[in-house]
């Protein structure tokens, strides 16, 4: 028999089999649903040693510290983004949250680029700052420009690629090695093109976040947020989601572990449907612009190019001026596509 190790699986491959182990559930193909809070040791000595494994990934001790379930999703999210480790709670924000609380202190200064997701931007001016944070915003299409910015007390460099709205692709691998000269950790929101489509920690970013309720679910029926790290900063981000009192609840970890075996062939679709809506836009009179990375005529196509194997279904148009009562006409009217606070699934 060789030795010679066999090469890793294709990502879609990976989405359908990582985190089950029928093994240890009678044979059965999918993890259960674990209800629980409280974990019942045996003997005093058993008790003593879960308790002295409090930070130790995968130690399973009192329901909020994780399940079977939760730890399975944790490490397949983890593995098919090229992590050590993974952290699942309650929802996206909750996800970006953790992973800034986790490293920002008082006194501290964060770079954050300036077309962020809203209530990103809202928690670090409402909430880092009130602990004595300060926050700097920077302009998307920096790459290694963000080096002027960097002071003494820098400690995190906050992407997000493409950006909310407005869909500026950054040049990630330009910052992350200015931030690796000077010593910051990087995070990014990666929900957009989900651990299929972007792998951030292998080109130096060291935290990746999702909004796991959008494409990872699927089917805009839970709540998810899952965090990525590699293993410098692994322990400090699980500690800080552990002190947050941070946790997802287990029908919405089953849920985004199940959405994560249809990810592969959901993507695809997606990706096709909203290209072919996009060309057919650009078309269209009423449309000024329309802002979508895999098109060759956007200006970050190259980049998305170089650095992403796919793209979501998300994407933003310019419209020209006209009047918010024919916008209004044009939604009001829409028989395939909903009105909502989300991406949906």
């Amino acid at each position: 028999m060789s030795n010679t190790r066999q090469p890793p699986h294709r990502a879609a491959t990976q989405a359908i089999h990582l985190g089950r182990h029928p093994e240890d559930y009678h044979g059965f193909v999918n993890p259960p649903i674990y209800h629980a809070s409280t974990v019942l040791f045996p003997t005093v000595a058993e008790l003593e040693a879960a308790r002295n494994k409090r930070y130790e990934y995968g130690s399973i001790r009192y329901g909020r510290f994780g399940t079977p379930l939760s730890l399975g999703l944790e490490r397949a999210v983890a593995e098919l983004e090229g992590g050590h480790g993974a952290v699942s709670v309650s929802s996206g924000l909750a996800a970006i949250t953790t992973a800034l609380g986790a490293f920002g202190a008082a006194g501290d200064h964060i770079l954050v680029c300036d077309n962020v997701y809203h209530p990103t931007r809202l928690y670090c001016d409402e909430v880092l700052t009130r602990y004595g944070v300060s926050v700097s915003y920077y302009e998307p299409l920096l790459g290694a420009g963000i080096e002027a910015l960097i002071r003494d007390n820098t400690r995190v460099i906050y992407m997000e690629s493409p950006g909310s709205q407005t869909f500026e692709v950054q040049d990630v691998p330009a910052i992350t090695r200015v931030a690796q000269q000077h010593g910051i950790t990087t995070m990014i929101d990666n929900t957009w093109a989900t651990p299929l489509y972007f792998k951030p920690l292998a080109l130096g970013v060291d935290i990746s976040i999702h909004a796991a309720t959008k494409y990872i679910v699927g089917h805009s029926d839970a709540m998810l947020g899952i965090v990525v790290a590699n293993e410098a900063h692994f322990d400090k981000l699980s500690r800080g989601a552990i002190h947050h009192g941070h946790c997802a609840g287990p029908d919405s970890v089953y849920l985004g572990l199940r959405g994560l075996r249809t990810l592969p062939a959901r993507m695809k679709i997606h990706q096709e449907n909203a290209v072919q809506l996009a060309e057919w836009l650009a078309k269209r009179p009423e449309v000024e612009r329309v802002l979508h990375p895999a098109l060759p005529s956007d200006p970050g196509h190259e980049l998305w190019k170089r650095d992403f194997s796919g793209a979501s279904g998300l994407f933003g148009i310019v419209l020209s001026d006209v009047p918010k009562t024919a916008i209004s006409a044009m939604l009001d009217d829409l028989q395939l596509f909903g009105m909502g606070f989300s991406w949906g699934g």
